[in-house]
């Protein structure tokens, strides 16, 4: 949201988490044709989130390349996975559709998460694969990415961002910030962001050339006809944000598209990166962990178990018969039930629907069998 919106200045109030902090980087590449789009890499600080757990989303059937750190960047390794997985495999593919010979420049910025030795990073198979880095600080001048491109999407999204609140909070009783807090999570923003790529316009992507490659977008030379305006995306948005009773103007709008995270330093990367290898160690040590509690539950066995839990039984029905003030007792077993005997009638639990099971799968197994066995159809002798 626009920072000037009341409902960014209210949550700037508040104490606690603030959903609008939430961030996430995207990476755009396109052709100077402008008829070819990349995947874009997304990068978001969860690897699997809760809204993708209730909608079973599978990673790989999204319309972006799915990673994860803690800052929400994109680091050397990210991006050289991107290249070898995504941009390699979609430029051939798009080079032998069109019959075009097997050659490709890439072209951007020297980030730091952009490697200066990439070629030396690129699969055999795309070798005939070139990069070519922009000197430092002319992105903002010469980056055809920069020339309205990702302005461009960032007032799409804005678009399709106040379009969604408007059609929800319009035709129900919620409110505009019960909507952006309680039901506007990372599945609606995937598919705002699928709209507003979708969106960019094959003129937008050629004409971002302008500036470093001129003679490829057509009549560059003729003042005027070169780049017609795009809709009045902003006016829209500004239209959309009144209609919900945002004070929102141009200067928002325009501000919110200007304005971009600062890039890593090189110290922060490193410390991105010893977060995720302490990340990988923590895994480690869960699954020595998880081991160690398999082997303690193998070595009880079920009779011991039930036995047990006939004890746990018989001490509740006595300390509730006489106790005195049966409150406290409830409450004291209660919570003694749900963080320890819990544990041992869930494995319980496991193995008699494990033993159902295996009874079951025996019982199928037998009636196979006698099923197929041959018939005697000889003559009994007495």
């Amino acid at each position: 949201m626009p920072k000037r919106t009341y409902i960014t200045e209210e949550e700037n109030a508040m104490p606690g988490p603030k959903p609008m902090e939430d961030r996430l980087t995207l990476l755009f590449c396109a052709n100077a044709s402008g008829d070819f789009k990349v995947k874009p890499l997304l990068v978001y600080h969860s690897e699997n989130p809760r809204a993708f757990r209730k909608c079973q989303v599978q990673k790989s059937q999204l319309s972006v390349m799915w990673r994860c750190n803690s800052k929400a960047w994109v680091t050397r390794i990210l991006f050289i996975e991107w290249i070898n997985e995504v941009f390699g495999p979609a430029v051939k593919k798009y080079l032998l559709e069109k019959n075009l010979p097997l050659k490709a420049l890439l072209v951007m910025d020297n980030a730091p998460a952009h490697p200066p030795d990439l070629e030396d990073d690129l699969l055999e198979e795309f070798e005939f694969i070139k990069v070519k880095f922009l000197p430092s600080n002319v992105t903002p001048i010469l980056q055809p990415m920069d020339q309205q491109v990702i302005s461009n999407f960032k007032k799409l999204y804005t678009k399709a961002l106040f379009q969604q609140c408007f059609e929800v909070t319009e035709g129900t009783n919620l409110t505009l910030r019960e909507f952006w807090n309680n039901h506007f999570h990372i599945m609606n923003c995937l598919k705002i962001i699928d709209q507003a790529w979708n969106g960019v316009t094959k003129r937008t992507l050629n004409s971002a050339w302008r500036k470093l490659w001129p003679d490829c977008v057509p009549g560059h030379d003729m003042e005027g006809l070169a780049h017609k305006q795009e809709p009045p995306v902003v006016n829209e948005i500004v239209s959309l944000g009144k209609a919900m009773g945002l004070e929102v103007d141009e200067d928002d709008i325009q501000e919110l598209v200007e304005e971009h995270g600062q890039e890593l330093t090189t110290d922060e990367l490193m410390d991105l990166h010893r977060e995720q290898q302490q990340e990988v160690m923590e895994e480690s040590s869960s699954t020595e962990e998880e081991q160690q509690q398999k082997k303690a539950e193998e070595s009880l066995t079920s009779s011991e178990i039930s036995e047990m839990c006939k004890m746990w039984e018989t001490v509740q029905s006595f300390v509730e018969k006489h106790h005195l003030n049966k409150t406290v007792a409830v409450r004291a077993m209660n919570l003694f039930n749900d963080n320890a005997m819990s544990h041992f009638c869930e494995i319980l639990k496991r193995r008699q629907k494990q033993a159902s099971l295996d009874r079951f799968l025996v019982e199928v197994a037998r009636k196979e069998k006698d099923s197929t066995e041959p018939v005697d159809s000889g003559d009994s002798v007495s």
